[in-house]
């Protein structure tokens, strides 16, 4: 943005004043951010490398004045992503600070311990539409990584609004495809907001944006990341009020570099509040996401969490006990959306890995499906499919993967009463030899004998 003031700068009558005020005031908005993390507007590559060499003891206002460890550094992780301005809010906001205790619980309740910070395929990650009036208009891209399970956890709630619950609304297709950008808006806002509202216990929501200002500082027992320390918590007592509140802070979910899916999650953990995580959780799962392949996935228990409003660790009915006779905390009542899961390693045999009827068969015809690690979401556009048993003899799914490939969803016709050589018929008709989809061995965890034809189209994912 300097530069382009630098290249106009010799035709300055040119420019009238309203002009020259907007281009400073939007300059002033990126100074602020730059300013937190100690960099000049007018600093050189050559400062900027003498910067990345200074003494930890060194400061804007000299040397010998001792700061806090990672005070005014810019960390590896902070690199990723810097939040924008437009996904700020003013530290006069009337939220409550996050405190040093605060910090470290959540990190704790996150990670397991207090040095483990996001990657960036997390902090990259952002709750983002696909173009409106389209066939994915209805749908969230999906990054890569951990972050990607809650975006596609959130995409049934999204589903959700606009085909069952949205005012004025015919429940079918078509209707997915012709959302605008305000209704997109709309749908995100109410899909958030009902998941922290469950989690709330239906008492309250607490929502985390993030200011201009630093509330915790690094510590040998805890190491910032720039941004979890500058969060200030809203907490909202009303559902309407919470949908209204993340509504008119929606960029601070969804902007790029807004950080949103972390966001979320912090909302999400505060919502349910440590306590009740705690009584959630069970010996097999203490903490909720877990490392791999040097970031972190999500664990069931934040999957359940979005889909229940309970961060139970498994997906059978009730409690159960394990090998050693401990109690493990499985799912207690129907959701609004369901779960499927198919992986090949998965053993029917394995009673504790089953998903059980209440996310099987949820209240409405939506399920977040993982299928070999990887979630997706299943829905139908007939509300009564899972509650008129003669809706289940033929009916038609919809399967969207989050893929970047997939450029429209899939439809599926289930036949769930179809004979044995009407069966082989189907099985055959891609031809001899064909092997199963995994979404319809996903899709057979629940309607078990079913046949699926593809409509034509090439079975994928």
């Amino acid at each position: 943005m300097a530069m382009e003031i630098s290249d106009q700068k010799q035709l300055p009558q040119q420019l009238d004043l309203e002009e020259i005020t907007r281009k400073i005031s939007f300059l002033d908005k990126w100074r602020e951010i730059f300013s937190y993390h100690r960099l000049g507007t007018n600093n050189t590559a050559s400062q900027n490398h003498e910067c990345n060499h200074a003494s930890a003891d060194e400061s804007e206002d000299g040397p010998g004045i001792p700061q806090p460890k990672g005070h005014g550094l810019l960390t590896s992780s902070s690199l990723c992503s810097l939040p924008t301005p437009s996904s700020i809010i003013f530290s006069k906001s009337g939220g409550v600070p996050i405190s040093p205790a605060m910090a470290m619980r959540l990190r704790q309740s996150l990670f397991g311990n207090t040095v483990h910070t996001f990657s960036c395929d997390w902090q990259e990650a952002r709750f983002r539409f696909h173009d409106p009036f389209s066939d994915l208009a209805f749908a969230l891209e999906a990054g890569k990584g951990g972050a990607r399970s809650i975006q596609m956890a959130v995409q049934g709630s999204v589903i959700k609004y606009l085909l069952f619950t949205r005012k004025g609304e015919d429940c079918n297709f078509h209707s997915l495809r012709a959302v605008s950008k305000q209704e997109q808006k709309q749908a995100l806002a109410v899909a958030l907001a009902g998941i922290l509202w469950t989690a709330g216990e239906a008492q309250k929501a607490t929502l985390c944006l993030v200011t201009e200002d630093t509330y915790v500082v690094s510590t040998p027992d805890y190491s910032a990341d720039s941004f979890t320390e500058r969060l200030q918590l809203f907490e909202v007592l009303d559902k309407e009020a919470t949908e209204k509140f993340i509504y008119d802070h929606l960029q601070c979910f969804s902007g790029e570099g807004s950080r949103g899916v972390i966001l979320f999650l912090y909302s999400l953990v505060f919502s349910r509040t440590f306590e009740r995580l705690q009584k959630d959780l069970d010996v097999s799962t203490i903490h909720l996401l877990q490392p791999n392949a040097g970031g972190f996935l999500c664990r069931q228990a934040v999957l359940n969490l979005i889909l229940t409003g309970r961060a139970s660790p498994h997906v059978f009915n009730g409690c159960q006990n394990g090998k050693s006779q401990e109690i493990l905390h499985g799912v207690l009542t129907r959701s609004d959306v369901g779960y499927l899961q198919w992986s090949k390693d998965t053993s029917e045999n394995d009673r504790l890995s089953q998903v059980g009827s209440m996310l099987k068969t949820p209240k409405l015809p939506i399920w977040l499906c993982d299928i070999r690690g990887n979630c997706s979401v299943l829905f139908s556009t007939n509300r009564q499919l899972l509650s008129d048993w003669k809706m289940e003899r033929l009916f038609d799914l919809y399967f969207y993967s989050g893929q970047p490939s997939q450029k429209k969803p899939a439809r599926l016709t289930v036949d769930t009463h179809s004979h044995p050589w009407e069966r082989n018929q189907r099985e055959n008709e891609h031809g001899p030899g064909r092997q199963f989809s995994p979404v319809e061995m996903a899709i057979r965890t629940k309607w078990r004998e079913a046949t699926i034809s593809w409509k034509g189209a090439v079975p994928f994912f």
